[in-house]
């Protein structure tokens, strides 16, 4: 499993990735996403993929080879999107018999994110296994693939696509953070990248465990103390209304022996 998240805002967009790959009983660690900056001002984009990692990086070799032997970069992200899923398609039909001869699923999801010289603004695609996408829009402003069930509810609750960078950024970490307290196989390090609309280049960093530890603690205090905050007079009245039932006492046993005398 992995952690692979996409945020878009209006002032930009986030990628935070797990680095946890799990092969059996060995756990290793790999780089989950891939990040291209054009000179000259042409734009920039990431790629993030979770599933089988044989296909991600087929997937990834066939697509890094395309985009070296272009005479142009591309122009807009909905292209870059559709080469992407072409090599999606072709390791499908490569491979996906032999796969799932050997008891597996063919699986890949890639988050793809950035804005090109001709787009009007940045973008967010998720694409599926079968190489068709959607955008991710304004409305619920980010996509989870991988492990999600445990991040999502801080995401639901407080991630707006008018929240400004640093804040999303936030968010993701926290959801990052609940994820990997929950999950075995979601962990440190976690890559991180930040990209400002009209920027034309994104912004790299990985973090390692002790750098965010603080913020973890802090986050885990703070929850428990807003919980014993949480105004408690509903418990009250629903408490006030149990009876109480006391606990039977065993009747005592009679003696067998007699009198001695």
């Amino acid at each position: 499993m992995t952690f692979c998240l996409g945020i878009t805002v209006e002032e930009g967009l986030v990628a935070i990735a797990d680095t946890r790959i799990m092969a059996g009983n060995k756990l290793t660690t790999a780089q989950k996403i891939s990040t291209c900056n054009f000179d000259n001002g042409l734009g920039a984009f990431f790629m993030m993929a979770s599933g089988l990692r044989s296909v991600r990086d087929k997937v990834m070799t066939y697509f890094d080879e395309e985009m070296s032997s272009m005479d142009e970069p591309f122009d807009k992200m909905y292209k870059a999107v559709n080469a992407l899923a072409g090599k999606m398609r072709q390791v499908s039909h490569e491979d996906k018999q032999y796969i799932e001869q050997g008891g597996l699923r063919f699986d890949i999801h890639i988050l793809m994110g950035g804005q090109l010289q001709n787009d009007a603004q940045h973008q967010l695609f998720l694409i599926y296994p079968e190489g068709n996408w959607v955008i991710i829009t304004q409305g619920t402003p980010y996509h989870i693939i991988g492990e999600s069930e445990y991040g999502k509810p801080i995401l639901d609750r407080t991630l707006k696509y008018s929240d400004n960078l640093p804040l999303a950024l936030k968010v993701g970490c926290l959801a990052f953070d609940s994820t990997r307290i929950s999950a075995s196989d979601v962990d440190f390090p976690v890559d991180v990248v930040l990209y400002y609309k009209n920027s034309s280049h994104l912004v790299e960093h990985r973090y390692q465990k002790d750098e965010l530890r603080e913020i973890s603690n802090w986050w885990q205090e703070r929850l428990r103390a807003l919980i014993q905050e949480l105004p408690s007079e509903w418990i009250d009245e629903v408490a006030s209304r149990l009876t109480m039932v006391k606990k039977k006492t065993r009747p005592g046993r009679k003696s067998m022996g007699g009198s001695s005398g």
